[in-house]
């Protein structure tokens, strides 16, 4: 069977992003539907949320740069193998035995695949083009948690067994797209050369300061998701009023339109600009959500989820341009699994802390803890857009005034009269 071309295998690894995304927001529009039926707490939903960080990290860890040895679609084809199982058991879930060790799952194929995709992405791309893998990264990504929530939601509201068809129909398109991965490239230009044997993360010492600038953009948007996927249809339900689940999944998808809609966008910012918009948007947005429980608004719950995907949009993108531009090539895997490694950790604590604070004390504290809590992390997001990635740019650009008139017929002279 012949391999794809790069077009074709850039919308692959592309799908596979959508799927990661997709995979890790399926259940959002059932969590409801968890504590009405089971009676499951929300305690117990933001645990079963966060088995799915908690086990995608030391993934990250100990196999963060697999597919730098192994190839991307090798690594790839395990991290699908994975996911399906995952899926396959809530299609099948009648307790929250079952859901927890699916998220685990979803877990462990995410964590196998999401990297080598996006780095598939930059490989299969032109050179010079990282700023646009970066943003149709993000604008894929945003594509799987729309699918999620427009799906899930329709299926949820419409279909028979709605705790369970969704997934039945997200087992059926990771087995497709899985067939698809089969024909990339085995092997490309960028892997590393020798065995893979299991080490721990690292980032060069020259990189890190740059590093930690991309990880605090790329943490900021898994904090945004940490209160839209396990808690965005309960915000909907009982402080907006909303009382059709493909209702709430449409409110919820204009968070993953909004996505796709700045991602697009976000190819043409400089990723200065993309870490400080999307770390302003980010606070915006919390206390937008924090709004929306004061006024028990539909409308202000619109804007609040839009802003959210707008701000989600600029700290992911801004954050995957920083490690995809500034790694080195046989370094980018491991650099871009850090990024996300520290983006779950943040999730993996976040989410269960604010599930905790909402099952004692209400969901409006919930939306006000995480207002304050997240918004440090967000504030440091901008002062690293600032401090770190403008001075970084404005070097850059001196760099190429001069050799742009130094490679200007008489532009040394004119320097040294």
């Amino acid at each position: 069977m012949s391999a794809l071309g790069n077009r074709v295998s850039f919308w692959t690894a592309g799908a596979v992003v959508a799927l990661a995304l997709w995979t890790s927001a399926c259940p959002t529009m059932t969590y409801p539907l968890y504590q009405s039926q089971w009676g499951v707490s929300t305690t117990t939903i933001t645990r079963i949320f966060a088995a799915y960080p908690i086990t995608l990290i030391p993934v990250l860890v100990l196999l963060g740069d697999l597919s730098d040895h192994i190839g991307r679609r090798a690594s790839i084809l395990w991290g699908l193998a994975a996911e399906l199982a995952g899926v396959l058991l809530f299609a099948l879930a009648d307790d929250v035995s079952w859901l927890l060790v699916g998220r685990a799952l979803m877990g462990l194929g995410v964590g196998l695949s999401i990297s080598p995709a996006s780095v598939a992405m930059v490989e299969f791309s032109a050179p010079g083009q990282e700023k646009r893998a970066g943003a149709a990264s993000t604008a894929v990504s945003a594509l799987g948690i729309g699918l999620a929530m427009v799906v899930g939601g329709a299926l949820t509201q419409y279909a028979p067994h709605p705790v369970h068809l969704h997934f039945f129909v997200l087992a059926g398109v990771i087995a497709l797209v899985a067939v698809m991965v089969t024909r990339l490239p085995r092997h490309t230009r960028d892997e590393a050369a020798g065995p893979w044997r299991v080490r721990p993360l690292s980032i060069p010492r020259g990189s890190r300061l740059i590093f930690l600038a991309g990880a605090l953009a790329f943490a900021s948007s898994f904090l945004l998701g940490a209160i839209v996927l396990p808690l965005g249809a309960k915000i909907a339900q009982q402080l907006a009023g909303s009382t059709n689940s493909l209702v709430t999944g449409a409110l919820l998808a204009v968070f993953a339109a909004c996505i796709t809609l700045f991602a697009l966008g976000a190819r043409r910012l400089h990723v200065w600009l993309l870490v400080t918009l999307g770390a302003a948007g980010s606070i915006t947005a919390v206390w937008l959500y924090v709004l929306t429980g004061t006024t028990h608004s539909l409308g202000l719950f619109f804007l609040a989820s839009a802003v959210a995907g707008a701000a989600y949009a600029f700290d992911f993108a801004g954050g995957l341009t920083v490690f995809n531009r500034y790694a080195a090539p046989h370094h980018r895997a491991g650099m871009v699994s850090a990024g996300y490694l520290v983006g779950y950790i943040a999730q993996g604590v976040g989410a269960p802390a604010l599930g905790a604070v909402v099952t004692a004390h209400g969901l409006m504290s919930g939306l006000m803890t995480g207002a304050i809590a997240f918004g440090v992390l967000f504030l440091a997001a901008l002062a690293a857009g600032l401090t770190v990635l403008a001075p970084l740019h404005r070097a850059e650009r001196r760099r190429s005034r001069l050799a742009a008139a130094s490679s200007t017929p008489g532009g040394v002279e004119a320097r040294a009269s």
